[in-house]
């Protein structure tokens, strides 16, 4: 139904409210993360997150309702994006091994995007998951490991990964690897993410030892 209600207008910046308070949500849902990643979410209280922010925990509450609610973006957003990456690698009909390679460069991307949202949902998934608010965290793994192991079985059934290959193993030792790289990578270091995509790659596909 039209209306003849007017935006609000931020005063400083000329634009609606609403669009001038969306980098500042983000800024503290990046400082929450950050927080999250590095005391733990139990141990994390608002005033904590306000405290990193420089606000008065009062003052969080106008964008947040509850540290929950930030959890919960920070974990869909990054979830969000890397889901969108995914299935742009699983719907381009790729062979297997370019499947893996493409999936694996992806993740290390997402690291690079949203690494405390990572460390987060390596540290705290499995508790989470039991709350209702966090079930897509399930969903989401399931997912996962659904496109994992089914690029490993077309690879093995195609002849380009070894027959006697054990798909959930390898599964798990690529999942656990590339993830874990979430406690060490920092953005903007020495190695873009696909550089190190490249050498993980390159270490997991053909090994480390010299070839006689």
């Amino acid at each position: 139904m039209p209306t003849n209600k007017k935006p609000q207008v931020n005063a400083a910046t000329g634009k609606p409210a609403a669009a001038a308070a969306r980098p500042r949500r983000r800024e503290l849902l990046d400082t929450a993360a950050e927080v999250f990643a590095e005391q733990g979410y139990n141990a994390t209280t608002v005033r904590k997150i306000a405290d990193h922010a420089g606000m008065l925990a009062g003052s969080l509450y106008y964008h947040f309702d509850s540290k929950e609610s930030m959890l919960e973006e920070i974990l869909r957003t990054f979830l969000d994006e890397l889901w969108g990456g995914y299935d742009a690698v699983l719907g381009a009909e790729l062979d297997p091994r370019e499947t893996l390679e493409a999936l694996v460069t992806e993740s290390f991307r997402e690291i690079d995007r949203h690494r405390a949202a990572v460390a987060i949902y390596q540290k705290e998934s499995k508790q989470l998951v039991a709350q209702e608010r966090f079930a897509f965290l399930a969903e989401s793994q399931r997912r996962f490991e659904k496109a994992w192991l089914s690029t490993l079985e077309r690879g093995v059934a195609a002849e380009v990964f070894r027959a006697d290959l054990d798909v959930r193993l390898t599964y798990r030792f690529v999942r656990d690897t590339v993830w874990v790289a979430a406690s060490w990578y920092r953005p903007g270091g020495q190695h873009s993410p696909e550089e190190i995509a490249r050498q993980y790659l390159s270490m997991v596909l053909d090994g480390i030892a010299v070839r006689e």
